[in-house]
């Protein structure tokens, strides 16, 4: 379930905060936030997949520790991206 080299390439460009930037929060919260969405919709139709459901645990973790990092670094970032990303409804 390994994202796309496209799409990940235009994960990246949209969330980066310069040019050659590939590991900031940001990028790293966008990329698994869309590997988070793929994963979801995958178990609509795979509901027994308990394996790959432990893997998406894993990443949601992973996500909340990067957002929690960003918020206490720089609030003002850490909205934005919430914002662009539509998570915290």
């Amino acid at each position: 379930m390994a994202l796309v080299a496209e799409v990940k390439q235009q994960v990246i460009k949209q969330y980066r905060t310069h040019k050659s930037d590939s590991g900031s929060p940001e990028v790293q919260v966008a990329l698994l936030s869309h590997r988070i969405q793929q994963l979801t919709e995958h178990f609509k139709t795979n509901k027994k997949d308990h394996h790959s459901r432990r893997g998406l645990l894993l990443m949601v973790a992973r996500r909340r520790r990067l957002l929690n990092y960003l918020k206490n670094e720089s609030a003002e970032r850490y909205k934005i991206l919430i914002d662009s990303l539509g998570l915290r409804h």
